[in-house]
C-alpha cells in the first residue's frame, strides 16, 4: 500500500520523487465563489496580507503554506504598487522565519503559479511556500557553484534601481526568463533591510508588470525565491534572488518541452534573450 507521501529516488538517475496521492483529490476550481476573497472559506475575516495551511499538502507536517498578497480578487503582483509588495515581502519574510526555524526544515521556498497555464486553479493573487526536510538538487547545485548575478548584463539588463538589478539570463530552458537580484550579496529575505526591501518591491511590481505588457495580455509566470538553506550550515555563498518565468513563447502560444530536451537534457530557445530584454527595457 503507497503511503500518502512517499519520496522515492530513481536508482540510476536520482531524481527524486514525491508521490502524493492525495493531492488527486483537491479540487480544480472551487465550487462556490473564490475561497480566498474576504468571507472565502480561506479568508473568513478581513486581511491586507494572510497565510493559511494548505488543506492538500505536497508534502506532510503543515509544511506547506498559501500566501494570499491581497483581498482584491482581480488584482496582479504589479498592481499591488510599492506598498502592497512590500506586505508580502514581509510575510514572506515572517514565514520564512518561522519555518526555517523548525528542526525538519531544512529549506525554505517561496514561490507562485500565476495563470491557469502553469497550473494555478484559482485566479485570486497568492503565492505558496513549501518547507523541505532536506535542500533540494537545483538550489543545491546553484549554492555549490557559487552563483551570483551578473552585476554587468549588458545587453541582457531589463531594468534597476536602488540597489536590484534585472536581466535575462544567458541561457535560460524557458523562452521568457527574468532574474532578480540584489547588486550587494545579501543570503536571504531576512538579511534584507528596510531599504533593501522596499527596493525588491519597486523591482519585482517594475518588472511584473512590463512582463504583463508584453504581449498585452497577463502573462503567466512561475516564480520562485532563492534562499540560504534552514539546516544551520553557513552558506557563505548564498546571494538571494528570484527567478521568473513563462512557457509562452509568443502571445497565448506556449512553448512546448519535446522528447528530445526530456530523453537529454538539453533544451532549445526559441527566444533570443539579448531581444526579449530591449522587449522588456522598451516596456518600462
Amino acid at each position: 500500500m503507497t503511503e500518502p507521501h512517499d519520496i522515492r529516488v530513481d536508482p540510476y538517475l536520482g531524481t527524486v520523487v514525491h508521490v502524493v496521492g492525495t493531492r488527486q483529490a483537491r479540487p480544480n476550481l472551487p465550487s462556490t465563489g473564490c475561497p480566498f476573497c474576504p468571507g472565502g472559506r480561506e479568508a473568513p475575516e478581513p486581511y491586507d496580507v494572510r497565510w493559511f495551511a494548505n488543506r492538500w499538502p505536497a508534502m506532510p507536517g503543515d509544511r506547506c503554506e498559501v500566501v494570499l498578497y491581497t483581498p482584491e480578487h482581480d488584482a496582479t503582483f504589479a498592481s499591488l504598487g510599492n506598498a502592497g509588495a512590500r506586505r508580502v515581502i514581509e510575510m514572506w519574510a515572517d514565514r520564512t522565519a518561522a519555518l526555517g526555524a523548525r528542526p525538519d526544515v531544512d529549506f525554505v521556498l517561496v514561490f507562485e503559479n500565476r495563470g491557469p497555464e502553469v497550473g494555478a486553479t484559482i485566479a485570486h493573487p497568492h503565492g505558496q511556500i513549501y518547507s523541505y526536510d532536506h535542500i533540494p538538487d537545483r538550489p543545491l547545485r546553484l549554492l555549490e557553484a557559487k552563483w551570483s548575478p551578473e552585476l554587468q548584463p549588458g545587453e541582457r539588463l531589463v531594468a534597476e534601481q536602488s540597489g536590484w538589478v534585472a536581466s535575462v539570463p544567458f541561457a535560460s530552458t524557458y523562452p521568457i526568463a527574468v532574474s532578480i537580484a540584489p547588486r550587494l550579496q545579501v543570503p536571504d529575505l531576512l538579511a534584507l533591510d528596510g531599504d533593501a526591501r522596499d527596493g525588491l518591491a519597486a523591482i519585482l511590481t517594475d518588472v511584473l508588470a512590463r512582463l504583463d505588457r508584453l504581449y498585452g495580455q497577463p502573462l503567466p509566470y512561475m516564480m520562485w525565491l532563492n534562499q540560504r538553506p534552514t539546516d544551520g550550515g553557513e552558506w557563505p555563498q548564498a546571494w538571494f534572488n528570484i527567478e521568473i518565468v513563462s512557457p509562452w513563447r509568443s502571445a497565448g502560444v506556449p512553448r512546448f518541452i519535446a522528447a528530445a530536451e526530456v530523453a537529454c537534457g538539453e533544451f532549445f530557445n526559441p527566444v533570443i534573450p539579448e531581444v526579449l530584454a530591449e522587449q522588456l527595457r522598451a516596456l518600462g
